[in-house]
């Protein structure tokens, strides 16, 4: 039997076992390194959204409070705190309620000064994040590291 070149030289196509498995473990690490600082981007999205909910929740109380003279009564049932009627009760509002993040609550409201709050839901990537709130006076704090109080150093939002 005459051995040619070609029968030798014959070229197999595809991947090896051990060249997939070293692919899919890099594909793992990269995996591993990422994943963490996307679920921290989104977290920080979220939080901005809420920002600008409360925000929005703002300038709605500054009109009831041009209209009414008071901030009393903005709230569901014209009660003074409480879910607002004068805006969506969550954030982000521009989803649906069911995938909300946060829920607002008028915390305070009198005649001349209010306190307004995005709190976290329980069960979402926001849950451990802590409230955000925003006075009347221009105040904005977020409770940074979740413990129910606004401690000095936690009246800033880009804390």
């Amino acid at each position: 039997m005459k051995i040619t070149l070609n029968t030798l030289s014959k070229k197999q196509k595809g991947f090896s076992l051990v060249e997939l498995m070293i692919v899919v473990a890099i594909i793992g690490i990269i995996t591993s390194i990422a994943y963490p600082s996307y679920q921290g981007f989104v977290v920080s999205t979220n939080r901005g959204a809420a920002q600008a909910d409360l925000m929005s929740l703002a300038a709605a109380m500054e009109r009831h409070k041009a209209a009414s003279f008071s901030y009393k009564a903005a709230a569901a049932s014209a009660a003074d705190t409480g879910k607002p009627a004068i805006f969506h009760k969550h954030s982000p509002s521009a989803e649906l309620y069911d995938n909300r993040k946060y829920d607002l609550y008028i915390s305070e409201a009198s005649g001349s000064a209010y306190l307004i709050e995005a709190k976290p839901v329980t069960g979402t990537s926001q849950a451990g994040n802590g409230k955000i709130a925003f006075y009347s006076d221009g105040r904005r704090a977020w409770d940074e590291n979740n413990n129910g109080t606004f401690s000095t150093a936690e009246f800033c939002w880009k804390c």
